[in-house]
């Protein structure tokens, strides 16, 4: 299984691990969301650590299995898991450490986007190739970790920000140096939040959660529209074929 869990001292470690890059299948993303949202409403949990295996944290979906589906089966499914999957992180009862290292991209910005707390190891990669992919979403969740225009911009160029970058921004709590050192990291973190009174925790996530002034599950959903008007416009599946192909696109 490409999720696995375990739970020691009040603190849910979630790994995903699916390679050769974590991007997710269909199934993947809602067990995600699954564990993630038995973790919050264990009342033993008072931390989650969303972390990876492998040689990056999260590349979205797995458009191999998008285009090796016939219809647009793959594509509903993969839309409807992603945003449960981010709804399940926002909406987790419990703060939620994402563990970043190497790369985190599409839906892995959805996930970090919705966390609580984000730690990144050294040069690690954050940004949305969803414009090249002949899709658009995410974008909700990437203003919450770079300015207006910088966001615009990498959504329209499908450029990269680095975990400093982030840092600098104060939208990553903290970088380390490699991976090793990321959970240590996590886990210290979590272990502060641990000794904090788990209701005052608990309820100051829910507050935190309401005055947002974005609705993130509304405004995600609305992006995921747009994705479904190109696929009906024929453009999409142009963009994922190249993708898959490893070739330019036929514009």
């Amino acid at each position: 299984m490409p999720i696995s869990w375990e739970i020691r001292d009040h603190i849910a470690e979630v790994c995903m691990d699916h390679p050769p890059v974590n991007a997710l299948t269909v199934a993947g993303w809602f067990e995600l969301a699954d564990v993630i949202t038995k973790c919050g409403d264990n009342p033993d949990v008072r931390v989650v650590i969303l972390h990876a295996k492998g040689r990056g944290f999260n590349a979205g979906v797995d458009i191999k299995e998008m285009q090796n589906t016939e219809g647009f089966e793959a594509l509903l499914g993969a839309n409807k898991g992603c945003w449960t999957a981010f709804k399940a992180v926002y909406e987790c009862k419990v703060p939620v450490i994402s563990a970043v290292h190497g790369f985190c991209v599409g839906g892995g910005i959805g996930l970090v986007g919705n966390s609580d707390l984000i730690l990144a190891t050294k040069g690690a990669k954050f940004g949305l190739p969803e414009v090249d992919r002949g899709a658009l979403g995410a974008a909700t969740h990437l203003a919450r970790l770079v300015p207006p225009l910088k966001m615009r911009a990498m959504v329209l160029t499908c450029e990269n920000a680095t975990a400093e970058e982030l840092h600098a921004f104060g939208s990553v709590y903290a970088v380390v140096e490699n991976q090793e050192q990321l959970l240590e990291k996590a886990r210290e973190v979590a272990r502060s939040i641990v000794k904090k009174l788990p209701r005052v925790v608990r309820t100051a996530k829910e507050c935190l959660n309401n005055i947002d002034p974005v609705d993130v599950n509304r405004s995600y959903r609305f992006e995921q529209g747009f994705t479904f008007e190109l696929n009906l416009a024929g453009v999409a599946d142009e963009a994922r074929d190249a993708f898959v192909e490893k070739r330019d696109v036929k514009s």
